[in-house]
């Protein structure tokens, strides 16, 4: 299962802090502090949610 949470992360992970990172810069959060900011907690929330869907998968094989 972690192999499977890890790769889901990859694009969980980044999609996350992508979109922390526009509304970031939307709501006028434009300096490299915020920015920053903002990928890391879009980065930290994709954890979470990269090992609830790898065991949503798992349980449905």
């Amino acid at each position: 299962m972690f192999r499977l949470a890890f790769l889901i992360y990859a694009m969980a992970g980044t999609t996350l802090a992508g979109i922390m990172i526009i509304v970031a810069l939307v709501t006028g959060y434009d300096t490299a502090k915020y920015v920053i900011a903002a990928a890391a907690i879009g980065g930290a929330i994709g954890i979470p949610v990269a090992y609830l869907v790898s065991r949503a998968i798992q349980t449905n094989n």
